[in-house]
């Protein structure tokens, strides 16, 4: 995720719950979570960024300009942690590389016992690679101390409907809902929220900083941390001991090198100086990589989506109607084609609403209200009735790091379309993720850049994390109404008519609340050598990028 990353109605759970095809994006059949599962019919050689040599034995070498902001899974909620916590950590349910399908991991099998109660039963024999076991009560206090903890860049807002975990025995977990027939949550078992820890590794009420972490071992799954320099090079080893459905690492020995600049890692893949290349090239380094014998491009399926956040309290406006007034008037002025083609070549394209288009349930809201192209007089009217003086002073923050080297550009784009009209004066600040992450939170910045990757392949994810209370986003979105529907669909076990639940989301978040604003959507890109195998099997739509299926040779 990118963050990116990081949310009632009655009724039983229904005899089953239909799968559309691998296109449709929506909870895949519980009857797919493993033979044993249950629906009750009642509910190289590569180098670093500063040219160092990179060790050699034929180690995989990844590069990425994707940061991590922690490996602890209570503290982060972004795309660059998670990719480091997928390849470490176990889940109880997971994705096997090429697939969006749950499946079994840790667990046995699992499977709803009632309509507010799940449960999953445990492998026998899975151990961390420091030697404790994973049993029961190891779940159960994964799960607790991220809510116990409701870090604010972590993944609490993902188990916003879950009551209490209970561990009756030692192979049991039994997971207590607070709304009924809730379709996404066998998936947040496997999203950011997902990862167990060891117990006697990990606090209850802090997060554990990274390097005692990795001196900690609490690592059960394909890989293990052995050596770790925040930001700049982790080591990764393959654990014998893994058998999850996640696959044998194809290398035994992966170096997952940070970059600060998307110079120096197109410069090393066009080069061949390391072998993949993840997140985040220019679309222009992309389009000249293509042409580079030797070189190949692998495209997966999109879902990222790039938007712009509101904080409610510290944006312009001296009342709420003023503030919504000034939302509008951004909606109506930022030219979606123009970020998509000027600044993105086509790789990203315009987005209209909180849902990308290729997710079960989208409708191109903001596109219905606001129209495809700039309305400079709509913008000035609705600033006009609402009493906003202008030119509106704005202050708009990005990260320059954190999206990818063409976040300078794309809101320089978007400073000038607002200003072009006369009814902004925008003020465009930057500031690195380590920084940008913590203040983002903390009412520094009344507009700001996010992305996104979703946890898990189904439009809620596009929804609870963003505009339920207490959301991650901190930015003091709260709806009683959007809450009620997003609580609805959740629950709903008719695709048509989830999907209609989705649909009036969305329209009601583009006309009236505009908590965030679309501008665009993408896919995943990833570069490689012509030596290495398998990074096409992993660009998948469940959006974890493992190391398992990857090799050189």
């Amino acid at each position: 995720m990118s963050v990116s990353g990081h949310p009632s109605a009655g009724g039983q759970p229904p005899a089953s719950l239909r799968r559309r095809s691998s296109s449709r994006r929506i909870l895949p059949s519980l009857a797919l979570l493993g033979a044993g599962v249950l629906v009750l019919a009642a509910c190289g050689s590569g180098r670093t960024d500063d040219g160092a040599a990179a060790a050699d034995g034929g180690s995989l070498v990844v590069g990425t300009t994707d940061r991590v902001t922690s490996i602890d899974p209570a503290g982060s909620y972004d795309n660059g942690s998670f990719m480091v916590m997928n390849q470490v950590y176990p889940f109880l349910l997971n994705y096997a590389p090429g697939s969006d399908e749950l499946e079994p991991d840790a667990a046995e099998r699992c499977e709803f016992t009632s309509d507010v109660v799940y449960r999953c039963t445990l492998r026998d024999g899975v151990t961390f690679e420091n030697g404790n076991p994973l049993d029961a009560e190891t779940v159960k206090y994964s799960f607790d101390r991220v809510v116990a903890i409701d870090d604010p860049n972590g993944p609490a807002s993902l188990l916003a409907n879950l009551a209490s975990v209970a561990a009756p025995d030692a192979t049991t977990v039994e997971f207590t809902l607070k709304a009924p027939n809730d379709q996404t949550f066998p998936q947040v078992l496997a999203s950011p929220a997902g990862p167990i820890v060891d117990k006697e590794v990990f606090p209850a009420d802090a997060v554990l900083d990274d390097n005692a972490v990795v001196d900690g071992a609490p690592f059960a799954g394909p890989y293990t941390i052995g050596s770790h320099e925040k930001n700049q090079l982790i080591s990764f080893s393959g654990r014998d001991g893994y058998d999850g459905i996640l696959g044998e690492p194809q290398s035994n020995s992966v170096s997952l090198r940070y970059y600060a600049s998307s110079d120096n890692l197109k410069l090393d893949i066009q080069n061949k100086a390391i072998d993949v290349a993840w997140r985040a090239l220019t679309p222009t380094d992309v389009e000249s990589l293509e042409q580079v014998d030797g070189i190949e491009v692998h495209h997966g399926p999109g879902g990222e989506l790039r938007y712009m956040v509101f904080n409610l309290n510290t944006m312009p406006g001296d009342t709420p109607e003023q503030k919504l007034a000034v939302r509008k008037a951004i909606a109506s002025l930022v030219d979606r084609n123009a970020l998509s083609e000027g600044v993105y070549k086509g790789t990203y394209s315009p987005a209209y609403s909180n849902i990308p288009s290729g997710v079960d349930g989208s409708v191109p809201a903001f596109e219905e209200v606001y129209g495809g192209a700039p309305n400079p007089e709509a913008a000035a009217q609705f600033l006009q009735e609402a009493g906003v003086a202008t030119p509106v002073p704005l202050n708009l923050q990005y990260s320059p790091d954190h999206y990818g080297p063409s976040s300078s550009e794309e809101y320089a784009a978007v400073e000038a379309q607002l200003e072009a009209t006369g009814l902004f004066a925008v003020d465009l600040q930057s500031t690195e993720w380590t920084t940008y992450s913590d203040e983002r939170t903390s009412d520094v910045y009344p507009a700001y850049q996010l992305g996104w990757y979703p946890d898990f392949p189904d439009a809620d994810n596009y929804l609870t994390p963003f505009f339920m209370p207490d959301n991650f986003l901190g930015n003091h979105f709260e709806n009683p109404e959007i809450t009620e529907l997003i609580d609805r669909q959740r629950s709903e076990t008719d695709p048509a008519t989830r999907d209609e639940i989705i649909a009036e989301i969305q329209q009601k978040m583009a006309s009236g609340h505009i908590s965030t604003l679309p501008l665009l959507e993408g896919q995943q890109v990833a570069i490689a050598t012509s030596e290495v195998s398998g990074v096409e099997t992993t660009l998948d739509a469940s959006f974890k990028f493992r190391f398992t299926p990857i090799s050189k040779g």
